[in-house]
């Protein structure tokens, strides 16, 4: 029975700063350092492997993998980082604190912006000094300046069919360590969650889910993986 392990990143600078952050590449906070580190304990305790892992090219994500295969032992594991996995674009509110967004612009207004599911925030301007088009390590990508939840998935789940399925298919045990809405669109994919149910979906950080799957992948059981 093919497993896969989705875990949201520990908490990040941003998370505790309560600043928008999408592709801006922040560190995790001390306390995302323990909650990395807490998970890959509670996946070795529980007596859970892997064979291959799948991250995005951003800090926080691809450290939490790195402290949870620490903690597991396994960080020889093959890792493949890929930018489809990468946290939603939040265009111009990206770097802004959330709570002086809903005073400058109404609470109702910046929850159409977060949780709306095709709605994108306005665009990131070019010369924004939050603007990662020329950064490296997206060279060749076409870098958005703004994302809704649906364009997030729109690149999340081919990459989980094109890359991410064939090794589940091939008997590999995967673990996935990427952001919320990266996340939010392979488990609407997986659990067949409607468009305005999966925007009410919260992903906490560092927390397992683990899906059993069938061999035709469909799911036979998911759930969060917790302490006894």
């Amino acid at each position: 029975m093919p497993t896969l392990v989705l875990l949201r990143h520990g908490q990040s600078q941003w998370n505790l700063e309560n600043r928008f952050t999408g592709w801006w590449d922040v560190d995790l906070s001390p306390a995302g350092v323990e909650e990395a580190r807490a998970a890959g304990k509670l996946l070795r305790n529980k007596g859970l492997d892997f064979d291959c892992c799948f991250t995005s090219l951003l800090t926080r994500a691809i450290r939490t993998l790195d402290l949870v295969l620490h903690e597991m032992d396994r960080l020889w594991l093959p890792v493949t980082k890929d930018w489809r996995l990468n946290e939603r674009h939040y265009g111009a509110l990206t770097g802004l604190d959330k709570q002086e967004m809903i005073d400058k612009v109404g609470a109702d207004q910046v929850k159409i912006w977060r949780r709306s599911f095709d709605v994108p925030p306005p665009p990131l301007d070019a010369d924004s000094p939050c603007d990662v088009s020329r950064d490296r390590r997206y060279a060749g990508v076409e870098v958005p300046n703004t994302e809704s939840l649906k364009d997030t998935i729109a690149r999340a789940v081919p990459y989980y069919e094109q890359q991410i399925a064939p090794a589940l298919k091939a008997g590999k045990r995967v673990l996935v360590a990427a952001h919320g809405n990266s996340l939010r669109g392979i488990v609407k994919y997986l659990s067949q969650i409607g468009d305005q149910e999966i925007v009410g979906l919260e992903i906490p950080t560092g927390k397992p889910i683990v899906y059993e799957l069938a061999d035709d992948l469909s799911v036979v059981r998911r759930y969060y993986l917790e302490e006894a």
